[in-house]
């Protein structure tokens, strides 16, 4: 079955083309039927080529440290894939296995290079629409992983009440708050064991405003703790997700380590098999041929 053009006009990547130049794309293009549980290309392998869905789904994931399957995206009908390692030639970023049967189209970079050779104003219109996903990519990045502690809560304290329990904390917990604690209780006893006492001793003015201010310095000071708790879960989850970052890159360098060693030890049980043969062939001929025994001469 061939691509229809019809069908890569509704592929965003594909969107800036032009009919003729869809048409040259589709020409190019190979089918490829696939089966549940088929691997396309995993994580860190070398890769030229995407895959979009004309049916079927493809899951897109890397694994944890545990093994586990973290999916990253599910690729369904009209959607592309393996774009990044087509353009570029990088390694492949995470591993492609199909979980529903279907057909794929795949573009190799020879192909689409042909297609930039025919038609050049192509490559700007591709370019056109990375750029997009690009950016696209970059505000997603920058509003879920690049977070900041302090900017988010800056971004959550609009209240007047809870910027001013920030600010209280802030001042009763340094040595100025004591100073001008300690200056005023002093002056105020002071002046009240003068004959111009207007809060004799036992200090009963004194002691109610002090309660008073207790009970408005604790209040603000829960209220900052909170803030401060929330503050904390935030730079947990930043944490968690920086040491869940860590374990995956840690689980990708064994996954590749594993494989190259895996194609390592293939390689050499190939080389193996092809010197087996080379070895016999010289051991033959490094065994000389036998001697025939020589007659004695006659009436000897």
């Amino acid at each position: 079955m061939a691509v229809e053009a019809s069908f890569l006009a509704r592929i965003s990547l594909f969107q800036q083309l032009d009919d003729d130049e869809r048409s040259v794309l589709a020409q190019v293009m190979v089918e490829k039927t696939v089966s549940p549980g088929e691997t396309l290309f995993r994580a860190g392998e070398p890769g030229d080529a995407m895959f979009i869905v004309f049916d079927g789904k493809v899951d897109l994931f890397v694994k944890d440290k545990a093994g586990q399957k973290i999916v990253l995206h599910v690729a369904e009908t009209g959607d592309f894939f393996g774009e990044l390692s087509l353009l570029d030639g990088g390694s492949r970023t995470a591993t492609a296995q199909v979980s529903e049967a279907g057909t794929l189209y795949v573009l190799d970079r020879e192909d689409l290079q042909q297609l930039f050779r025919k038609r050049p104003d192509a490559a700007l219109d591709m370019l056109a629409a990375m750029g997009r996903m690009t950016r696209k990519a970059n505000s997603l990045l920058q509003a879920r992983v690049s977070r900041n502690v302090n900017e988010q809560v800056e971004e959550e304290r609009g209240n007047l009440v809870l910027r001013v329990a920030d600010w209280v904390a802030n001042f009763s917990g340094s040595i100025t708050f004591l100073v001008i604690h300690v200056f005023f209780f002093a002056a105020w006893i002071g002046f009240n064991a003068t004959p111009m006492a207007f809060d004799p001793f036992p200090y009963n003015l004194l002691t109610m405003t002090v309660s008073l201010e207790a009970i408005i310095l604790s209040t603000l000071l829960l209220f900052s703790s909170n803030r401060q708790g929330a503050r904390d879960r935030i730079r947990a989850d930043i944490e968690y997700e920086i040491n869940l970052k860590a374990e995956l890159e840690v689980a990708h360098l064994h996954e590749k380590t594993d494989r190259i060693h895996e194609e390592m030890l293939d390689r050499f049980a190939r080389l193996e098999k092809l010197i087996a043969p080379a070895r016999v062939s010289a051991a033959h001929k490094a065994v000389p041929a036998p001697v025939a025994p020589v007659a004695p001469p006659e009436g000897g």
